[in-house]
């Protein structure tokens, strides 16, 4: 089990600002061996916190600030709903989900957005996201067969920037500086971030994103209280744990929306829990979830940005701290960590995830 958390006095003491570009002296989360030997490992800090922000357990440097990147995509989209944008432009509960997405570009996500646009009286030439391979194997060999690039449509991020434009044009905001972190709407976004994640002032900053928007750096304790809230909003004013709210129900009846139908850790985690669990993916192996009705959220990096024992990760973290039924651990053993085969389908090694 996690060993519990350091006290504040030594949280405290242990908290001097890292140098520029130095990082923490994290521990191995996961080895990978082969044969025999230990061939590669994986360093890095994960955290459980409750939403008043208290950590309730940890490893690694759980203050130490990383870019959150599409983790906080459900933070994002909270002033697309509590502004009215999306009532005022009538989102569905498929399309939330689809702005809280990191989706695989499949035609249930790309004719999503498509449509909505179309509703809003723009088009794919007003995302500013630019172009990206379907993630999903089938959805890209079906565009490469029928001869075609892949499009705005298709980044993974597309769903998010279709929630911002509308946001800027419920706000008055050009849609061209959508994506300003000084537009109306992008401040919005900010505080919104801020606020949910329980930071001091100059906690969170700025940087671009893969896809253009601005991005997040906060310590990644910041990162799992926000994660927390959202899932367990029930003391949030009541604008924003109705925003809260539904957008756990949208992941809940759309978790294929959230990522992909196939091999995706966020859809299957939302599935095989009926969105009990409230999961987010990340650029460079960063991942945050809140957990419904436990008052927990949990946020994890790895450090070399390796997506490659992340899944593992997570889901033996969620089955040590006990927050999966034995149903939903067993619907979940695909992820879980194990052998390692090559392409001839022989044993070479194994991932291991350690204590």
């Amino acid at each position: 089990m996690p060993k519990p958390s350091a006290t504040p006095a030594a949280r405290a003491a242990a908290a001097e600002p890292l140098e520029r570009g130095r990082w923490p002296d994290n521990p191995v989360l996961a080895r990978v061996w082969r044969g025999a030997h230990v061939e590669s490992q994986h360093r890095g800090a994960w955290v459980l916190a409750e939403p008043s922000g208290a950590v309730r357990a940890s490893a690694g440097d759980s203050r130490q600030p990383v870019f959150a990147r599409s983790s906080v995509k459900s933070l994002q989209a909270l002033p697309l709903i509590e502004s009215g944008a999306a009532a005022r432009f009538g989102f569905s509960d498929a399309e939330i989900a689809l702005a809280l997405a990191s989706h695989s570009g499949e035609p249930c996500h790309v004719e999503a957005v498509a449509a909505l646009l179309g509703r809003l009286g723009l088009s794919e030439a007003d995302l500013q996201c630019g172009p990206q391979p379907p993630a999903d194997p089938t959805a890209r060999l079906a565009l490469e067969g029928a001869g075609l690039e892949p499009s705005r449509l298709h980044n993974n991020c597309s769903g998010k920037h279709a929630g911002f434009l509308a946001l800027a044009l419920h706000l008055g905001v050009d849609t061209a500086r959508y994506l300003d972190p000084e537009a109306a709407s992008q401040r919005r976004v900010r505080e919104a971030v801020e606020a949910m994640a329980l930071a001091r002032p100059g906690e969170v900053t700025l940087a671009v994103d893969g896809c253009s928007a601005p991005t997040f750096r906060l310590p990644l304790e910041r990162l799992a209280t926000a994660l927390a809230r959202v899932a367990n909003p029930a003391d949030l004013p009541p604008e924003r744990r109705e925003a809260c709210e539904r957008m756990g129900r949208a992941v809940a009846r759309h978790p294929e929306l959230i990522a992909g139908s196939r091999k995706r850790l966020c859809t299957d985690l939302a599935r095989a829990t009926g969105g009990r669990i409230f999961p987010k993916v990340g650029g460079e192996a960063v991942y945050a979830l809140g957990v419904r009705g436990a008052s927990l959220g949990l946020a994890i990096k790895i450090d070399d940005g390796s997506a490659r024992a992340l899944a593992p990760l997570v889901v033996e973290l969620l089955a040590r701290l006990s927050l999966l039924a034995p149903g939903e651990l067993e619907a979940l053993s695909a992820w879980r960590s194990g052998p390692l085969r090559n392409w001839a389908g022989l044993e070479v090694g194994r991932l291991e995830v350690l204590p």
